[in-house]
């Protein structure tokens, strides 16, 4: 069930994300193209912050789903089982917690917001565009929650997923090194 969802959820956030940045990749070059044809878009700038926003979000939710945030896996796995596994379910609560309360607040945000609107385009209400703050947290979440078990059983282990991925984009390599001598 949980490798599925994670199937799921992977898919559904790289076709989101890629989605997002061929939306902004098309705003920017019809911005740029308007403007070397000396006229503008006047919902340019604030379209295109909005989208940088909510792809760094949802792209965040991703690398979470991945495990692929910065961290010091090299330190952690140097520890004692003891040792590593407190650190482990401290940083996991910490990580949660965090975004439980930027989701909550965020969530409490929106409200105030529903009166207002971009100053481009005054028919968006900032709410919707700022909605990807509780969103966004509450997938994180998801996201480290479904791919807890996996990082669990590597900590334990003792498997640096730093170290396993640096083998796995050798072992890449030299396939494709096979491949492309054959």
């Amino acid at each position: 069930m949980c490798s599925s969802l994670k199937t799921w959820l992977e898919r559904g956030l790289e076709v989101f994300t890629i989605g997002l940045l061929l939306a902004l990749t098309t705003i920017v070059l019809a911005a740029v193209f308007y403007r070397a044809f000396g006229s503008s878009l006047i919902w340019y700038d604030e379209v295109a912050s909005i989208g940088l926003a909510w792809l760094s979000f949802y792209g965040a939710c991703l690398a979470a789903l991945k495990r692929a945030h910065m961290g010091f896996p090299g330190l952690i796995t140097a520890a004692p089982v003891a040792l590593r596994s407190l650190l482990f379910a401290v940083s996991e609560i910490i990580v949660v917690g965090f975004f439980a309360i930027m989701g909550w607040f965020g969530y409490q945000v929106l409200e105030v917001l529903s009166w207002d609107s971009m100053v481009s385009l005054p028919g968006i209400t900032m709410d919707i565009t700022q909605s990807v703050i509780p969103i966004s947290a509450a997938l994180f979440i998801l996201c480290e929650l479904v791919s807890l078990p996996g990082a669990w059983q590597k900590m334990r282990s003792g498997i640096d997923p730093e170290h396993e991925a640096i083998d796995e984009a050798i072992r890449q390599a030299e396939e494709d090194l096979k491949e492309s001598k054959s």
